[in-house]
Parts: structure tokens; C-alpha cells; sequence
């Protein structure tokens, strides 16, 4: 069974830094790509950054200039690094990872969740 295990996170002022990060655990999978979404309180669920296999990375306009992204797929993380952060960046971050099974068919996976309050 395949599991993302989030950790980071927590309570920061504005203009401070977190990072949260994901680890996939299981066996018999490959990474398409990994990455974070976030959702705040009576928001949709929205994309904040995807790392993919080959080393590139996409980012909403929201992070770019401030979060970056990282990932090994050899130790199956993902790493959002968060700058400069805004009270509009509080919201629950959700790590998620399309991964490919050993029948080459590939799944979403979504992780529980971790929550980022930034204060003003």
C-alpha cells in the first residue's frame, strides 16, 4: 500500500519561512512527479507546486519568487520550501504524487494534510 506521510508545517509571522515535506512509502511504484496542493478555509483545493521525474517543476503564480520545490526519487521526497510567506498562504497543504504501479499503470495519491497558519 502506498502512503504519503507528510511533516512541516506549523504556525509562522508573515514574512517567515516553513517548509513541509513528503515521503511516498510502499514498494513497487515509480514517480511520474510529486507535489503540493493547498486549501484554505472555504476555498477550492488548488495546485501550489509539482516536481516531476526528470527534474522539472511547475509552480502557481502564488509561489513563484517565494516556494520552491525539491525532490529525490531515489529517497521517494518532495520538499516545498516557503518564503516570504503571506497570511494568504494559510491553508491546509496536501502532498500528492502520480506514481506508476508495476503494471505501468499510473495513480494519484493524495497525503492527509498539513496545515500552515501564518499570522499578520
Amino acid at each position: 500500500q502506498v502512503q504519503l506521510v507528510e511533516s512541516g508545517g506549523g504556525f509562522v509571522q508573515a514574512g517567515g519561512s516553513l517548509r513541509v515535506s513528503c515521503l511516498a512509502s510502499g514498494t513497487d511504484f515509480s514517480i511520474n512527479s510529486m507535489g503540493w496542493y493547498r486549501q484554505a478555509p472555504g476555498k477550492q483545493r488548488e495546485l501550489v507546486a509539482t516536481f516531476f521525474s526528470d527534474g522539472g517543476s511547475v509552480y502557481a503564480d502564488t509561489a513563484k519568487g517565494r516556494f520552491t520545490i525539491s525532490g529525490d526519487n531515489a529517497k521517494r521526497t518532495v520538499h516545498l520550501q516557503m518564503n516570504s510567506l503571506k497570511p494568504d498562504d494559510t491553508a491546509v497543504y496536501f502532498c500528492t504524487a502520480n506514481l506508476v504501479d508495476w503494471s505501468h499503470r499510473a495513480h494519484d495519491y493524495w497525503g492527509q494534510g498539513t496545515q500552515v497558519t501564518v499570522s499578520s
